[in-house]
């Protein structure tokens, strides 16, 4: 099995966003990518010759979480993006449950964004949780340290300084996070929602 580069996914004409901000970080993404593709090359053939136990195993083993989160995060995100996308129904069962569960849509919005503004390096990501329809706001460190196992994603935020720098500097995370959100493709990331309360896997593309 190869994992592709998911072209489709690929955003163009972001408000607030150049192109060339979107083409840095869409190269990133690729490079997920080919390094999945390769360290999973490198392992199958060092089982092939009985290399499991060595500490070189040990290490690739240990990349190739981080390759195949960079890649998976990178789909969920570009496909939660898209220029022109309508606004959240105000009668959406995922914006009901937000309500519901955060007392509005604008308070758990709130939550979201200062969750993406944690001083580190990582994402934000909000989470369902299909054994009780919980909606909860994380930040992962890296790519791989806090995800929730079982756990659904429904948005994904990139805060890797690459996401934005091109665009807004080193500094510029408030207002990449204001442009991000003048960007989520709400029909896909209901979807997601939907389809997670159905008890079903949503697609990430």
């Amino acid at each position: 099995m190869t994992y592709e580069v998911k072209q489709h996914l690929k955003p163009a004409e972001l408000k607030g966003f150049t192109e060339n901000q979107i083409a840095q970080h869409w190269k990133l993404y690729e490079g997920y990518v080919a390094n999945t593709n390769a360290l999973k090359s490198e392992l199958d053939a060092m089982r092939k010759e009985g290399k499991v136990g060595t500490a070189l195993y040990a290490d690739r083993r240990r990349r190739f979480g981080f390759e195949v989160n960079g890649m998976v995060l990178h789909e969920y995100y570009f496909g939660n993006l898209k220029a022109g996308a309508p606004e959240l129904p105000a009668d959406s069962p995922l914006r009901r449950a937000l309500t519901e569960q955060y007392g509005s849509f604008e308070a758990w919005k709130e939550d979201f964004v200062k969750c993406g503004a944690s001083r580190s390096v990582g994402w934000a990501i909000c989470y369902l949780d299909p054994a009780t329809g919980g909606l909860t706001n994380h930040f992962i460190q890296l790519h791989e340290d806090g995800n929730i196992a079982g756990f659904i994603p429904v948005l994904i935020m990139d805060v890797f300084e690459h996401a934005y720098m091109v665009d807004w500097g080193a500094g510029g995370r408030p207002d990449y996070i204001k442009a991000f959100f003048e960007n989520v493709n709400w029909p896909a990331v209901a979807g997601r929602y939907d389809e997670g309360k159905a008890r079903k896997v949503a697609p990430r593309f």
